[in-house]
């Protein structure tokens, strides 16, 4: 039987630690400054990334892996014996899966299957690691697809940002347009739905946001066990630690996870972003 590898991109930020306890590669986006281009995660780091952004005059951009880059990831991996799972970030907020579909072709007759998150972050993340576990238990190549897709159709991915602006100048607003010219003084609560970012509600203060998120994710939950729940953030590392409590005395997840907004991510974003990733009902 064959091994299985997975091949994600950067913007999920799973922790250091699942990278070294299963066999994931990760394909670095691109952040781009004038003159300058970063590998997301490697060449640049979150705390040093949102540091910039806040007092940035000029604004960077991102870029999905080139299809040169995932093609070496895929030949390396093959040229250990493994077949290869990419997952990744929506297609609908980055050309990532297209790259990696185009790699694929590159390597003809290599055992290469991709799967598209629909989402992003650590929404991307709990069907990372479900397929990860699997493989890691000799689950076949088919098998660990289909439980990233089963893993994919019980997670939500829910965040509130500071200000729309990221978003909208990145282009990637998806249905929050409308909230643009109204979101002055709210703060948008927004989820990752059928792969675009859609708006939920808009709350007045901070505080009220992020105990309307809890909410809604425990409506997302609705009672199903067993619940897998990520907290993630733009450089806001103490309040993610409140929420990630708050949220757990709520949902008594069996697994937690507090990791980073990526820099790739955090582009859009902005900083200050705090997100909620929550898998339930998965067995």
């Amino acid at each position: 039987m064959s091994k299985v590898a997975i091949v994600i991109d950067s913007t999920t930020y799973l922790p250091a630690s699942y990278l070294e306890k299963y066999v994931i590669r990760v394909a670095p986006a691109l952040v781009i400054w004038p003159g300058e281009e970063f590998q997301d995660g490697v060449d640049i780091q979150p705390k040093e990334f949102y540091t910039r952004l806040q007092n940035a005059d000029e604004m960077p951009t991102t870029s999905q892996p080139s299809p040169a880059t995932m093609k070496a990831f895929y030949e390396e991996l093959i040229g250990q014996g493994y077949d290869v799972l990419g997952i990744f970030i929506s297609h609908k907020l980055s050309g990532t899966v297209d790259s990696a579909e185009q790699a694929k072709a590159m390597v003809p007759g290599a055992n290469i299957e991709i799967v598209d998150t629909l989402t992003a972050s650590m929404g991307a993340g709990w069907p990372i690691l479900m397929a990860a576990q699997a493989a890691a238990k000799g689950a076949s190549l088919a098998e660990c697809k289909a439980i990233a897709e089963d893993a994919r159709s019980k997670t939500s991915t829910l965040f509130v940002v500071d200000t729309l602006e990221f978003l909208h100048r990145g282009g990637r607003i998806g249905g929050a347009q409308r909230f643009i010219g109204t979101a002055l003084n709210f703060k948008p609560i927004l989820e990752v739905q059928n792969g675009r970012i859609e708006p939920l509600e808009r709350v007045r203060t901070s505080k009220k946001a992020l105990s309307r998120l809890i909410d809604v994710a425990e409506e997302r939950v609705g009672g199903r066990q067993p619940v897998y729940l990520a907290v993630l953030h733009a450089n806001a590392p103490e309040a993610a630690k409140e929420l990630l409590d708050q949220t757990t005395a709520r949902l008594n997840p069996v697994e937690t996870v507090l990791t980073d907004v990526s820099p790739a991510v955090g582009t859009h974003t902005g900083p200050g972003t705090l997100g909620i990733a929550v898998m339930a009902g998965y067995k």
